[in-house]
């Protein structure tokens, strides 16, 4: 019955696919997760593209294609969607994202076992929203990761999870993709700046932070 459920992709899914792809083979190329760790989805009308299960990015092809309903039906592709697809679902289902990135970063990965809170170490905090929150520790796949997850996204548009990555949405993989990068960067700094012997951080005020984000919304290109 389940087969019976799955459909031919659409041109523009098969179009998001390659996209979905390329972000994902980039985040094994840029160091942001080893093998197989991380996951990205990207919903395309009423269906979630997403990274199947314990595949090599570098394997994965077009007819690879990989979609769920937002209620979790499977409904393109044989391949088990990532382990992590509750994560997706609840982004995807309770914000307006279009992509979703998750990445076992080895920086922020670290900083996730330090604090309840990235330190406002840079202005770029601000293009997430504002302080980025650490979502309490869960077993990977779970709804209670989950749950944990939205909490810590709260007015954000990305955050860590405890002992285990981060986690970053936007309009579009693009951006969800520099997103997670940028929070990678921050938290690369705020270890490198923490560590040296008899000083501590300058840190940005809440006041601050929200300026920049304020400025940060208009920044680039229109169009």
């Amino acid at each position: 019955m389940a087969e019976q459920q799955r459909r031919q992709a659409r041109p523009e899914e098969t179009h998001a696919w390659e996209a979905l792809v390329a972000t994902a083979r980039r985040t094994v190329s840029d160091g942001l997760v080893v093998g197989t760790s991380g996951n990205v989805s990207v919903r395309v009308g009423d269906a979630v593209l997403v990274t199947p299960s314990g595949v090599p990015y570098d394997r994965l092809t077009p007819d690879d294609i990989t979609g769920v309903a937002l209620d979790g039906r499977q409904v393109l592709g044989t391949l088990v969607p990532t382990s992590e697809l509750p994560m997706h679902l609840a982004v995807h289902t309770t914000t307006d994202a279009r992509a979703v990135v998750h990445t076992h970063a080895v920086h922020a990965t670290a900083v996730s076992t330090l604090v309840p809170e990235l330190p406002a170490i840079h202005y770029m905090a601000g293009a997430l929203g504002g302080p980025v929150r650490v979502a309490p520790y869960a077993t990977y796949g779970t709804e209670e990761l989950a749950e944990n997850m939205l909490h810590a996204l709260a007015d954000r548009s990305g955050c860590l999870l405890r002992n285990h990555g981060t986690i970053t949405y936007g309009a579009t993989l693009d951006q969800a993709y520099d997103r997670t990068a940028q929070l990678e960067w921050m938290c690369r700094l705020w270890l490198m700046a923490s560590s040296v012997p008899g000083l501590t951080p300058a840190l940005l005020s809440p006041e601050q932070l929200a300026e920049a984000g304020e400025r940060l919304r208009g920044y680039g290109q229109l169009g």
